[in-house]
């Protein structure tokens, strides 16, 4: 009998192979003999379309492991048309090597699975109401966001539901921005339910990786955290998907196969019938139409958690502040943050910028490095010392011999946020200071070191990027400066007032979080900066609902759609 498998490869369409008497249905894995070499293959839905006189050979061996469900295969299917990716690739997404289908030990699956049941945390009456909320939506396909001001508790909420679901015996998917969120949130979440959540991110290693992907297929392994990739798991009984921080840019995936994974994950719980809830301080401008729509529910929470105050709202004129000499701060921001260090406050730098420097130029022969892939100026690495570029990764050295063979003199063209702490050592030669940045943070023992140290108040003083933003708790961090809050000199982008109000307003949330007294101090040359002052109304859904108007008025998304035509090649002339 003839029976369509479906590889993981670059093809839009399965093959034909004989069945070999096995018993075999749709979603079935297989071991199937492909050229020279055998791979691991998927009965799928569908034939190829045209028939072919070949020779068809035989499928080799069924995998002992659950089927894929028909749900599963919809949404692929689907997903293949929708992004214009080949078939044979999406399946790539969600298929491991024959590795992952062999047998794990038993023992592996132990820590998913033990439950602590004694709860220590209570909801407050606006957190009650905003989970009734959630659970009138019901069990079935619904998209319900909620929207909380940061420090709101909305982690909290969404745990209650989520325990709801998994005492019902189905499994959950929990979807973060950038995976240097996992460690903290999994020690949250470890304080609530009693057990471990599995993790999964390009950073997990492959033995994990076969563990997870065989404890989802049997149902061993109930809650799954994860970044974009974790879309794509073969879940045998997926109740619930949430995506935390759904206004965040990083759900969208720029290289490879393109697609944003907040709106596939509400494709997704479409095709499995289940709710899909998203989490935010601040909707994108996609999430606050469909709610004006009446398309997805919303609850709000409205107040800090405990009653916590927001953040006080300092800007810093640097057209009429003293900078000293080689300084990229203000002396009136250092008396500032001299006020918090006294009152025993840490204290964020934040500069959305990795290196030392954006560019570098060379003072005798006018060298202007950049990258031989993408043309755009190469960041310097101090701590590395070699020119880095932030789009493809491209490094070299910083060659120090000018075209006339005479040494260089370089100049270091503008701050990135190693430069702000070499600074910062120096005007506090008695205090910690350390990086926040996925430089100081790409290996998972780095990440859990310095967010221990934070914790416990081992570090003074912090340099930032956006990564810092993004759902972290520290409980002494009271003062935050943004160095560069100048923001129409970044270029521009159809979303860039759009991310800006969320960078910052996420950026703000990190503050004050114990009720204590903060303040986020923004350094400017342009205080009457349209951006500068939305983010300093404290009052975004105005922002959203002009936003929207001016999307609507000049025809930019969600109200058309703009298409990318990419073309790609090793030699950029052919």
């Amino acid at each position: 009998m003839k029976v369509p498998i479906l590889i993981p490869n670059i093809f839009d369409h399965p093959f034909t192979y004989d069945s070999n008497s096995l018993n075999l249905d749709k979603g079935n894995y297989v071991i199937v003999p492909f050229g020279s070499t055998k791979i691991t293959g998927i009965v799928w839905d569908k034939f190829e379309k045209a028939e072919k006189k070949f020779l068809i050979k035989k499928i080799e061996k069924k995998l002992d492991v659950p089927k894929m469900q028909g749900n599963m295969i919809d949404f692929l299917n689907w997903f293949s048309i929708y992004n214009i990716v080949p078939i044979g690739m999406c399946i790539r997404l969600t298929l491991l090597s024959k590795g992952a289908v062999e047998n794990i030990p038993e023992n592996s699956f132990n820590q998913y699975q033990k439950l602590n049941r004694n709860l220590k945390y209570k909801l407050n009456s606006e957190q009650e109401k905003c989970l009734s909320e959630i659970k009138k939506k019901g069990n079935k396909f619904n998209v319900h966001v909620l929207d909380g001001v940061t420090g709101s508790g909305k982690t909290l909420v969404y745990f209650n539901r989520l325990r709801e679901i998994i005492n019902r015996g189905y499994q959950a998917l929990i979807m973060l921005p950038e995976i240097g969120l996992t460690t903290q949130f999994k020690k949250r979440f470890i304080d609530f339910f009693g057990f471990e959540p599995a993790v999964w991110h390009s950073a997990t290693s492959k033995k994990n990786k076969k563990i997870i992907w065989r404890g989802i297929v049997e149902k061993k392994i109930r809650v799954v955290v994860g970044a974009r990739s974790s879309l794509f798991l073969p879940f045998a009984k997926l109740g619930i998907i949430i995506v935390d921080e759904e206004h965040d840019a990083s759900y969208k995936q720029d290289e490879g196969i393109i697609y944003n994974a907040r709106d596939m994950a509400v494709s997704r719980g479409s095709f499995e019938k289940i709710p899909v809830l998203l989490i935010t301080s601040i909707p994108s401008v996609e999430t606050f139409n469909n709610i004006i729509n009446k398309k997805y529910s919303i609850s709000k929470l409205k107040k800090r958690y405990q009653d916590a105050s927001m953040p006080n709202f300092e800007i810093i004129n640097l057209n009429n502040k003293r900078i000293s000499n080689k300084s990229w701060l203000a002396n009136e921001t250092i008396e500032k943050v001299n006020y918090h260090l006294q009152k025993g406050d840490q204290v964020l730098f934040f500069l959305n910028r990795r290196g030392f420097a954006p560019f570098v130029i060379c003072k005798k022969c006018y060298t202007k490095f950049l990258c031989p892939n993408c043309s755009v100026n190469l960041n310097y690495h101090k701590s590395k010392n070699f020119l880095l570029c932030h789009y493809c990764g491209y490094k070299t050295k910083l060659n120090k011999i000018c075209k006339d063979n005479k040494p260089c003199e370089f100049i270091m063209c503008g701050p990135g946020v190693e430069r702000i702490a070499e600074e910062l050592e120096q005007k506090y030669p008695d205090k910690k200071i350390r990086i926040f940045s996925s430089d100081t943070l790409n290996k998972k023992k780095s990440s859990e070191d310095l967010i221990e140290k934070i914790e416990n108040k081992k570090i003074d003083i912090l340099v930032g990027t956006q990564l810092i933003s993004k759902g972290f708790h520290f409980s002494k961090l009271n003062c935050i400066v943004v160095v560069d809050a100048d923001f129409s000199s970044h270029g521009y982008d159809l979303r860039s007032a759009e991310k800006n109000i969320q960078l910052y307003h996420q950026l703000s949330g990190r503050a004050g979080r114990e009720g204590l007294s903060s303040t986020i101090y923004f350094q400017t040359y342009t205080p009457n900066d349209e951006t500068l002052l939305n983010i300093s109304k404290k009052d975004p859904h105005k922002f959203l609902l002009n936003e929207i108007e001016l999307r609507k008025r000049n025809k930019l998304p969600p109200f058309c759609r703009f298409i990318s035509v990419i073309i790609s090649g090793k030699k950029e002339k052919q």
